[in-house]
């Protein structure tokens, strides 16, 4: 994934519960950071099937008529459609190298993904914290006061104070050319 990193900029995974305010926190992050001229690319893992255009436009008729990949550009914006078809999902780091370069791409969900991750925390949605059992968890963004103490653990951030939380990424991307193989 090294050369996909490079061009993604630091990859970091902002994982949480649903509910938890991700959504929210990431576009805190990304106005800012690119109100700063950085180039900042997401990657939204969802669930749910993915529509983003009306049954009876000519886009989707087109794909469902069996087209594998489909492109709708338009002056301000273009996306591009591709059916699966009984494929399994691509991998993320293919789902990135997609992407146009950036100085960093932020995923939302794949907690999966051995990548570093931001957890978003809130206790009173009555679900575990992620940073427990994922070493990979480099930060965590909570609406309480750190759970653990210790030099050992992620950061904790105050996901009240987004402002901490920027501070706190805009260090963590310096320290970071590229995202490692490991």
């Amino acid at each position: 994934m090294t050369e996909v990193a490079q061009a993604a900029g630091p990859v970091l995974a902002v994982v949480g519960w649903s509910g938890s305010g991700k959504t929210t926190l990431l576009e805190f992050l990304v106005s800012r950071l690119s109100a700063q001229g950085l180039r900042v690319n997401i990657v939204k893992h969802s669930h749910h099937d993915i529509e983003l255009e009306p049954p009876h436009k000519d886009s989707a008729r087109l794909r469902m008529a069996g087209a594998a990949e489909v492109m709708i550009a338009s002056p301000y914006r273009y996306a591009i459609l591709r059916e699966l078809r009984g494929e399994g999902e691509p991998p993320l780091a293919e789902q990135i190298a997609r992407l146009a370069p950036a100085d960093l791409t932020l995923v939302e969900g794949y907690k999966w993904e051995p990548l570093p991750k931001l957890e978003v925390f809130r206790p009173g949605l009555g679900r575990a914290p992620l940073y427990l059992d994922d070493p990979l968890v480099v930060a965590v963004a909570s609406d309480v006061p750190a759970l653990t103490t210790g030099a050992t653990g992620p950061a904790w951030l105050d996901l009240n104070r987004p402002e901490d939380v920027l501070t706190w990424l805009t260090e963590w991307m310096k320290g970071r050319a590229q995202v490692s193989d490991n």
